[in-house]
């Protein structure tokens, strides 16, 4: 067993809900707290054993509720502190713990610390936030673009000085130099644990220590783009306090409880992934990177500059980190997410293999070493909405992506054909829970429209189809607790150049995991490598009505020589499979990347 093995939340799966697009309860639009807890049915029946909340707290929600300010109350547009423990309660009930998002990187130009300490200098407040003298010019103090466009600067007249904000000019950042400030973050969390939270995501948290040189400035970017303004993000990543800052977090908070806790991290590398997340002294239990999420991006030209994915690169990605963290750490494995587009849609077919590429990609992820996490509505097929025109979105990064692109001559259409494809509303349009007016997610008219397609995709449907996406998931969720060469096995790819074939094994003693997937709509051929040929096959689980003459379905026995896996294997179009056998010696000795 490897020295991270044992953890509560290693067998388990984690669910996301953004709160604003699951259920309303009250006819607002808007979904909402008691909306969460009606639906805890269907997160049992799914089988998830966490639920990741998306922030609820208050917030004048310029980025819809990552703007916070208050930390220790609730946005009444999602109820009340009532409301809150009642879910809490509740979700203990059916089994299922519940994981917070903490924002503390940036927090609310309306919070009572920035509303006051933007006023004077020597306010107690004022210390709670980076502030930056004009340059010669007048201007900002350094080149930093803001990843929502614009200027990573707003001038504030009562001081005369600039402050700081990566993100929005409505989420101005944190100063966690001030010891202050720490102390205030570790009393919030603090209060929702003495409510029964069972750990946080941590929004950005590797942005919170700055790159602050001698002389007490910030460095200006490199410059690589036209204009004045130059990204900033990677200057800001991982900075030279960042674990001191989580390690103080640890001992003070954390470390006296059994949480979850997983850090979002951009641009982490696994070296520093091994740092936060290492089983004796890391401070965080899994980080979210992206290294996988950008593959799809042209090199150097951001989250918009669309390309086909190519699926050695995602495979070769994966592994990375499959072998920088096992035994030395832990994974998160997703592909959908609030700030990510529908992976149907994105990589699969959502037209007529919408069911099977939504299965394929799912048994997949689901195979490989780390902690899983559903996106609301991903255990459904739901696909990418149709948005017409920048009228259609509510997101604040696609918005102002358009009116600046458009700015700098790019036709509306190319920036909505970007926006189309990776724009954040994507996965933030209302669950579909059955096919009356809303999608049954309200009774009112929501806040994002609903996807059309909510009369054939939707909840009700999902669970009474046998077929569906949402039991096939179910059933990968039941299998990770059943085999524990799934939390403990190391990854083997396979077919490492196959464009469009992924295989891999998961190797744990005598006990294997072969899972193939065929990731795209041709029918294909493969030779599996010796490693492969495992002993006593059994099929664990398919999605294709009958593989290979054998139903698809838990448990069910191949039967000698029903799969030979030294012969030549044809895979339909989106055909994935995950059987289980006892490993060839050239597996278990295979060597892995360092």
């Amino acid at each position: 067993m490897t020295a991270a093995a044992g953890r509560w939340w290693h067998d388990q799966v984690v669910y996301q809900i953004y709160p604003r697009s699951f259920a309303d309860s009250n006819g607002d639009g808007i979904g909402d707290l008691p909306g969460i807890t009606a639906h805890i049915d269907h997160l049992v029946a799914l089988g998830v054993g966490v639920v990741w909340l998306s922030p609820v707290y208050a917030s004048p929600m310029a980025d819809n509720g990552y703007d916070i300010s208050d930390y220790r109350a609730i946005a009444p547009e999602f109820g009340s502190l009532a409301d809150f423990d009642a879910l809490v309660a509740a979700l203990h009930a059916a089994g299922i713990r519940l994981v917070m998002d903490l924002v503390v990187n940036h927090c609310s130009d309306q919070h009572a610390w920035f509303q006051e300490g933007r006023q004077f200098r020597d306010h107690p407040w004022h210390d709670f936030f980076i502030w930056g003298a004009p340059a010669d010019d007048g201007g900002p103090p350094t080149n930093w673009e803001a990843c929502f466009s614009g200027p990573a600067w707003s001038f504030n007249p009562p001081t005369g000085e600039y402050v700081l904000h990566l993100f929005s000019p409505q989420q101005p950042d944190l100063n966690w130099r001030s010891a202050a400030l720490r102390a205030e973050v570790h009393d919030i969390l603090r209060f929702w644990l003495a409510r029964g939270v069972d750990g946080f995501r941590m929004d950005v948290i590797n942005l919170i220590s700055k790159p602050w040189q001698a002389d007490g400035r910030l460095p200006d970017a490199p410059v690589v783009q036209p204009g004045p303004l130059q990204p900033a993000f990677a200057l800001v990543v991982h900075g030279p306090q960042l674990m001191d800052h989580l390690q103080e977090m640890h001992s003070q908070v954390l470390a006296q409880r059994d949480l979850l806790t997983v850090g979002e991290a951009p641009l982490v590398t696994p070296a520093q992934a091994r740092e936060l997340t290492d089983p004796t002294t890391g401070v965080l239990g899994m980080v979210f990177q992206f290294e996988h999420m950008d593959l799809d991006s042209q090199p150097g030209g951001g989250k918009w500059a669309l390309k086909p994915l190519h699926l050695p690169d995602l495979t070769a990605s994966m592994q990375r980190w499959q072998d920088g963290l096992h035994s030395r750490g832990w994974n998160s494995l997703y592909l959908c997410n609030h700030d990510q587009p529908r992976t149907v849609s994105r990589w699969g077919d959502a037209g007529a293999w919408r069911v099977r590429s939504a299965t394929a990609w799912a048994t997949w992820l689901h195979g490989m070493q780390g902690t899983p996490y559903v996106y609301q509505g991903e255990e459904l097929g739901m696909t990418n909405a149709p948005l017409a025109s920048i009228a259609d979105c509510r997101d604040i990064e696609s918005i102002n992506h358009f009116h600046t692109a458009v700015a700098r001559g790019q036709a509306a259409e190319d920036v909505m054909h970007a926006i189309r494809a990776k724009g954040r509303d994507n996965a933030r349009t209302p669950m579909q829970w059955d096919s009356s007016a809303h999608g049954g997610f309200s009774s009112a008219t929501p806040w994002l429209a609903v996807n059309p397609n909510f009369t054939t995709i939707n909840a009700a449907q999902a669970r009474a189809d046998a077929g569906s996406v949402f039991h096939h998931v179910r059933q990968l969720i039941a299998l990770r607790r059943q085999h524990p060469v799934w939390a403990h096995g190391r990854t083997l790819q396979l077919l490492v150049d196959h464009p469009q074939v992924a295989a891999y094994l998961r190797v744990w003693g005598e006990q294997c995991l072969l899972v193939v997937c065929n990731l795209g709509g041709a029918l294909q051929t493969v030779q599996l490598p010796p490693e492969a040929w495992l002993a006593d096959v059994r099929l664990l689980l398919g999605n294709v009505g009958d593989v290979d003459g054998v139903a698809g379905v838990d448990g069910v026995e191949d039967g000698e020589g029903a799969v030979p896996l030294d012969q030549p294997i044809t895979l339909q179009p989106w055909q994935a499979w995950i059987r289980s056998g006892s490993s060839a010696s050239s597996c278990r000795t295979r060597p892995t990347a360092a």
